[in-house]
């Protein structure tokens, strides 16, 4: 009696880059085939070659429509940050496999294809002992001969000639380039405190942004956040900040204490919340709101580049604000002061080295201060365009939450230094999770259910 007899398997590519052989990897070992970074994954990807790559990027599931039909595959995206491409197109949830489907992790990431072999087996002809015995798995890696392991290629002697496009996407050459033209641009301003620290600022600022930006997963036009962090120094410079402090410091109980008060923590904290809290988030969220507005009002396409569909775009636009608003604060107001205050007490030279050591931390810690309040409060302003029914709810929780961390930033420091570093750990732990949240409840990363397997 004769049967056939399918074997599934995922064949993955060879990347001459990473100096990898081509794998095979057998789809019958399991119902369900996880391919990650994550190590309980069944299919398990470097990290290091592939950084585009989710912890748990993608399934193949095994499912069978009726009893006695042959077995189909099911890929499904696991709501992964850089997506999941089959035969080119981005897959969105889950689709059935066909022979010779090409799956790829990311763009530019690591390639599968989906492969079926086909063999006939006569049951009659098949010793006992073998008929029941498991089918033999694939190994995960093929075996290396000899000469494999003698012979060099060109490649692997000059790696730089096979790498093209992975350079800019894999290796992070991009930011690279960058903090050479920004060494180059220090090295020039040497003897000219204002330059020079403008140029560190910058690319501190930048660096901490880009940190935040990797950690959302989600483009956004570079010019776009450029803008949100100028339209921000520009307030800062126009007559609204004049404004703002009348309403928040005057008006409202929001004084900024002076060197001569003695307060107590309980009314320095109500100060600082509305004086620092309320005042400089809304100041940092117009660009925000003004970006959500325009958005509105342009083409879906365009919308999706410039305003807020989601909270991922707040925080990205939040997080910029907080950039211009950390650079204008920092090289404006507080490094001038102390050099000024310092050169007139121990001369021009210490001056300037204090206000360099005072400027590294202010930009460095703005990632668990500026722009974890204003990532944090984006966050909102972007789930209320996902909820526009439940908007000024939302906004008004995001708006108070982001001024009250603010605001026990501003006043722990009279309690102790430690009491200091928890409340930074505690904006840096709300806005990672915000980002967290976000990006499960990106549209774009919503998977379909994935159908019901049954058993036969």
């Amino acid at each position: 009696m004769k049967s056939d007899i399918s074997e599934a398997f995922l064949r993955q590519l060879p990347t001459e880059s990473a100096d990898e052989a081509e794998r095979r990897y057998s789809l019958e070992t399991a119902d369900e085939i996880v391919l990650g970074r994550d190590l309980n994954c069944q299919i398990v990807l470097d990290s290091n070659i592939y950084g585009m790559v989710s912890r748990r990027h993608a399934s193949v599931s095994h499912i069978t429509k009726f009893a006695g039909a042959p077995p189909n595959w099911l890929v499904c995206d696991l709501k992964s940050a850089n997506g999941t491409y089959v035969n080119g197109q981005r897959l969105e949830g889950c689709r059935i496999c066909r022979e010779g489907d090409r799956i790829v992790l990311g763009q530019n990431g690591p390639e599968f294809i989906f492969e079926v072999i086909k063999t006939t087996q006569t049951a009659a002809s098949t010793p006992s002992s073998l008929r029941n015995a498991p089918s033999p798995q694939v190994e995960s890696s093929p075996t290396i001969r000899p000469s494999q392991t003698e012979s060099v290629s060109f490649t692997q002697l000059f790696p730089i000639f096979s790498t093209g496009r992975e350079l800019t996407q894999k290796a992070y050459l991009l930011p690279g380039i960058i903090t050479v033209g920004f060494v180059v641009l220090m090295f020039a301003a040497v003897g000219n405190p204002m330059v020079f620290n403008l140029v560190l600022a910058s690319y501190l600022a930048g660096a901490a942004y880009y940190f935040v930006y990797q950690l959302c997963g989600k483009h956004k036009p570079w010019w776009m956040l450029l803008a949100c962090a100028l339209v921000t120094v520009l307030i800062l410079l126009s007559p609204l900040l004049p404004l703002f402090i009348v309403i928040f410091r005057q008006i409202l109980p929001g004084s900024l204490p002076t060197n001569f008060e003695n307060l107590t923590f309980p009314i320095l904290l109500i100060r600082m919340f509305f004086g620092a809290g309320l005042m400089e988030e809304l100041l940092k969220a117009l660009p925000v709101l003004g970006a959500d507005l325009l958005g509105r009002r342009l083409p879906p396409a365009w919308r999706e580049r410039i305003g807020v569909v989601e909270p991922l775009d707040g925080i990205l636009l939040g997080t910029s604000s907080a950039v211009g608003f950390t650079l204008m604060e920092t090289l404006g107001q507080y490094v001038p002061q102390i050099i000024r205050d310092a050169t007139f007490q121990v001369g021009e030279g210490v001056g300037e080295l204090v206000g360099l050591q005072l400027l590294i931390p202010r930009i460095l810690g703005s990632v668990a201060g500026h722009m974890a309040y204003s990532g944090y409060l984006g966050y909102f302003i972007g789930l209320s365009s996902l909820k526009p029914r439940r908007r000024w709810q939302i906004l008004s929780i995001g708006y108070l939450s982001a001024a009250v961390l603010h605001a026990l930033w501003n006043a722990t420091g009279i309690i102790s230094p430690f009491v200091l570093a928890l409340v930074g750990v505690l904006s840096y732990a709300f806005l990672t999770a915000a980002i967290l949240k976000a990006r499960a409840l990106s549209p774009r990363r919503n998977a379909v259910l994935t159908p019901r397997r049954s058993k036969t």
